[in-house]
């Protein structure tokens, strides 16, 4: 930014125009995520190396993990875990270990390649949630299951991004540095569990005092950030931390609550966060390793789709809705952004190249997932019913 223009002035503009990417972006059914990342990536030179936007999209970000902690009290997350973790994992191996293994046998080594396969892991949360509303599939059978598989994803994402955050701490990791990056997980994750078991959960009368004072909102971000940054002090991602705040402040049972004042302040700066994003990709040497590209692309769409139709029979679904979920779990988003921010150099291009292809492309197999599934299996007839004539 040139320094001789107020800061004030820089923020105002820089917020106009995310608001008019927005909404251009609802009028031509984009989300705004992908155009976010596009406008980051123009205007880069603009607006690098800028220390405030630099810290409102952290913010942006640990608020976004934290709401998602919040919808997983504990009692929830163990009713869970028994239905949907066969599929889960099927989907970690598929998108996650085989990604990893195609970038290795291409050369890649064995950080880009984990790194690389993490922004290929996660379906986007925040694109199939508003896809499943606007496309009026919510009712439908496979709903369950997709939300189910973002849950699972929800869960685990926070928990790689710190593991290859501490992989990419010094440029590498032995056995013994790995051993106590999981024990700092193990004691920032029981640390919650235990103060949201015994704590939060006997103050939900002094939280219900609480709601609709202007002092909520700064013990609710407080909280987020102050155990986000403890992530941090450990050397693990702030977005583990915040996660972990929610699954803590769920307890209190305020969590639509926390939510009603929380969320406005996550929807002024998350959109920061994917411009910030786009600012640190450098398209200017060209895409790199463009025969992996493809190659993940491919991978990318069949890996979800698997996980669809095997994961989804295992799950309870006939074979024409598994594969109706398969192709609704192919966007990727948020979580590819998140994991893609550890990247540098050349793996942080292609990751950006990357997920802008994926999510177009997922979104499109979103939408017509119904379609290609009436293609594959042909179209569902209606059952007739048998109307008496009257004599």
């Amino acid at each position: 930014m040139d320094h001789g223009t107020p800061i004030l002035l820089s923020i105002g503009v820089i917020l106009l125009v995310l608001f008019l990417i927005s909404y251009i972006g609802g009028k031509i059914k984009v989300p705004g995520v992908i155009l976010y990342i596009i406008l980051g990536i123009g205007i880069g030179s603009f607006i690098s190396d800028n220390e405030i936007l630099h810290i409102a999209s952290e913010v942006g970000i640990v608020l976004l993990f934290f709401l998602l902690g919040l919808e997983f009290p504990l009692a929830k997350l163990k009713g869970m875990a028994v239905k949907v973790w066969k599929p889960g994992l099927l989907d970690l191996v598929l998108n996650l270990g085989i990604s990893t293994f195609i970038c290795l046998f291409f050369g890649l080594d064995l950080l880009p390649s984990l790194i690389i396969g993490g922004v290929l892991y996660a379906t986007s949360s925040s694109i199939s949630a508003k896809l499943l509303e606007s496309t009026k599939r919510l009712a439908n059978a496979e709903s369950e299951y997709i939300l189910a598989i973002l849950i699972f994803e929800d869960i685990v994402a926070p928990i790689i991004v710190a593991v290859l955050i501490g992989m990419a701490s010094d440029g590498g990791i032995t056995g013994l540095d790995f051993a106590i990056l999981l024990g700092k997980i193990l004691i920032l994750t029981a640390g919650a569990m235990l103060i949201g078991r015994f704590g939060f959960s006997r103050l939900e009368k002094f939280f219900e005092r609480l709601i609709g004072s202007d002092m909520f909102i700064l013990l609710t971000v407080g909280i987020a950030l102050t155990y986000g940054g403890l992530a941090l002090l450990l050397g693990l991602s702030e977005v583990l931390g915040a996660f972990l705040a929610g699954i803590m402040l769920a307890e209190t049972k305020r969590s639509h609550d926390i939510e009603n004042v929380t969320l406005p302040v996550r929807d002024l700066l998350l959109p920061i966060f994917f411009l910030h994003f786009g600012t640190t990709i450098n398209l200017g040497e060209g895409i790199p390793y463009v025969g992996l590209l493809f190659t993940l692309i491919g991978w990318a769409l069949v890996g979800k789709i698997i996980v669809g139709m095997l994961g989804g029979r295992w799950y309870g679904l006939s074979k024409r809705v598994a594969l109706r979920a398969g192709f609704s779990l192919t966007p990727r988003g948020e979580f590819s952004v998140v994991i893609a921010g550890i990247a540098t150099g050349a793996t942080k291009v292609f990751s950006g190249v990357f997920i802008l292809v994926s999510a177009m492309l997922g979104i499109l197999f979103f939408i017509f997932a119904p379609k290609l599934t009436d293609l594959i299996y042909g179209k569902k007839q209606k059952k007739k019913r048998n109307l008496k004539v009257p004599s």
